[in-house]
């Protein structure tokens, strides 16, 4: 039987109609994408569920949260630290900026160069369709591209309680002090909305709960070594972007029941592909939900994508937290290094990203890579050429992608791919 989130949806003030329209699509869009790949793992049960309910159940446990006290907090960016939400008795979410939405109403407030992500987080917002953004207690920002920081100017005079975090864009002893300074701000300012103070205790178990997410996510990335691969790179995709919204020791313990099931299916050599398939690495800009379109264009060009070097990938859940902290200011300390090894393009010079972009090729053995930029995204964009020069300096192939949320250029996309597909086989 069907639940009828109707009243919830209608009392966090949603368009309904507009609401119902978006289910619809990205039903449909779910449907033809992923439930029609073959040899797909069982666990991936639990995805489907997670997307089927993606706007119904998991929001009434965030409304249960709410009535039980307890703040939601929600953000655009991995350097956002999640850490300190829960150590504050709060729940963080990602906020749904993955396809096109008002685009219309967006362009009034924005110019119409503005990327895909940044218009598309407005326009979200401005059509009142994403539940998420509309039960959260406190919305996040955060200085990264000149876009969102101009954007976000704009966005505090639609939404309620807006927190604007400064970023460095250099990475020295001096950045490191504004990010560790920028962090015990939001500290004071999560502590302030939830009125619980954070101690040593509770961001110790804050730490180990995301330590153990990322961890999930790290096993089920080294799976994706094995030829065949065991899982598509949709399906992995999936997760990680489920990673930013699902309750954390839920989604620990899937992701661990399905590596448990790649595991057996690496030893019987079962794979959502057939061995030999071309591999692929993506890397760029992040991919949210429900922006499934180059992985769909290149895995039903028969070619397998085995890594995301992404902030919804391995950009943004690589490194671990040190848990060896035993005073609130050590664990903090640990936070900002944790953090400050994201390599994001907007750092300046960005050296250690065309690094790890050449480290993922040679452990998940890609034959080639797609650089993924969306539209007017300046810093991945300018990035783009020199890691297409750096990569085929050492002859590994790059396709370089520049797109957006829609479906016009799938036709163009699919007709590139497929040539660069050739070309590695």
């Amino acid at each position: 039987m069907t639940t009828d989130y109707t009243p919830m949806w209608q009392e966090l003030g949603l368009d309904l109609a507009g609401h119902e329209a978006l289910l619809n699509v990205l039903g449909t869009a779910y449907t033809d994408i992923y439930l029609s790949q073959k040899n797909r793992p069982e666990g991936m049960g639990y995805f489907d569920f997670v997307m089927s309910e993606v706007h119904g159940l998991r929001i009434k446990e965030l409304m249960d949260e709410k009535a039980a006290g307890r703040k939601i907090i929600g953000s655009y960016c991995v350097f956002v630290p999640e850490e300190i939400v829960l150590a504050a008795n709060a729940t963080l979410v990602g906020l749904c900026s993955g396809a096109d939405f008002a685009m219309e109403k967006v362009e009034q407030l924005l110019p119409r160069n503005t990327c895909a992500l940044i218009k598309s987080s407005f326009g979200f917002k401005i059509g009142k369709v994403c539940p998420y953004l509309e039960s959260a207690d406190m919305i996040v920002g955060e200085n990264t591209c000149d876009g969102k920081k101009k954007a976000y100017e704009t966005l505090g005079t639609l939404v309620d309680n807006l927190y604007v975090m400064d970023l460095p864009q250099t990475k020295t002893d001096q950045t490191r002090d504004l990010l560790k300074a920028e962090y015990m701000k939001f500290k004071t300012a999560v502590e302030e909305l939830t009125g619980i103070t954070v101690t040593a205790e509770s961001l110790k178990s804050a730490i180990d709960v995301v330590n153990a997410k990322r961890a999930a996510i790290h096993r089920l990335s080294a799976l994706r070594k094995a030829d065949p691969a065991p899982i598509s790179g949709l399906d992995a995709l999936l997760a990680n972007q489920v990673f930013f919204y699902d309750n954390p020791a839920r989604f620990t313990e899937s992701v661990n029941k399905i590596c448990d099931e790649l595991e057996t299916r690496i030893q019987e050599k079962t794979g959502a592909f057939p061995a030999g398939a071309p591999r692929i690495l993506v890397s760029g800009c992040p991919q949210a939900v429900p922006n499934w379109k180059l992985h769909m264009i290149v895995e039903t060009a028969g070619a397998v994508i085995v890594g995301e070097e992404s902030c919804v990938g391995e950009r943004g859940t690589r490194n671990l937290t040190a848990d060896t902290g035993t005073t609130v200011d050590e664990m903090m300390d640990a936070i900002v290094d944790r953090y400050f090894q994201v390599d994001c393009a907007i750092f300046t010079p960005n050296p250690q990203r065309l690094d790890h972009i050449q480290e993922m090729v040679t452990a998940y053995n890609a034959q080639g890579v797609i650089h993924y930029g969306l539209q007017f995204c300046q810093p991945y964009l300018m990035e783009s050429i020199p890691v297409e020069k750096a990569l085929e300096e050492k002859n590994i192939p790059c396709l370089r992608v520049e797109t957006d949320y829609g479906m016009e250029d799938a036709g163009q996309l699919k007709t590139r791919v497929e040539a660069f597909i050739e070309q590695l086989r």
